[in-house]
């Protein structure tokens, strides 16, 4: 079983998203679709201050298995990427080091209407 943190909300796509004290969102993909695709060689990451809308493909997973759309979980602007030399680190720690991106002017009500922990955990069941 998969590791599923109960303080993030998820996508049915299998992105997180944790919304920060200061209006950000921390988004990246879950333990379920890193071990999925196996191990990550790289990352397609958007442009700073690019705008993303909720639903929207915003970058691509490779690995040695497959290459896999990633999603924004919420919509807003790119103000923070990561991964861009050790894309691996999303094998290692998904939901720490390896986050993807960080957005600001979130919609806090996009994020409450994706899947808590315990809704992901039946979808990946």
């Amino acid at each position: 079983m998969s590791n599923i943190p109960s303080d993030l909300r998820y996508a049915k796509s299998h992105e997180w998203v944790r919304l920060g004290a200061d209006g950000t969102a921390t988004v990246g993909i879950t333990d379920y679709a890193q071990a999925s695709l196996g191990d990550i060689t790289y990352v397609q990451l958007p442009k700073l201050g690019a705008v993303l809308k909720q639903g929207t493909t915003f970058g691509v997973v490779e690995s040695v298995k497959a290459a896999s759309d990633v999603y924004a979980p919420v919509g807003g602007t790119v103000v923070n990427t990561t991964l861009d030399s050790a894309p691996e680190v999303l094998n290692r720690d998904p939901y720490g080091s390896g986050w993807i991106l960080k957005l600001k002017a979130v919609e806090p009500g996009e994020a409450a209407a994706l899947l808590d922990a315990d809704a992901y955990a039946k979808q990946t069941a």
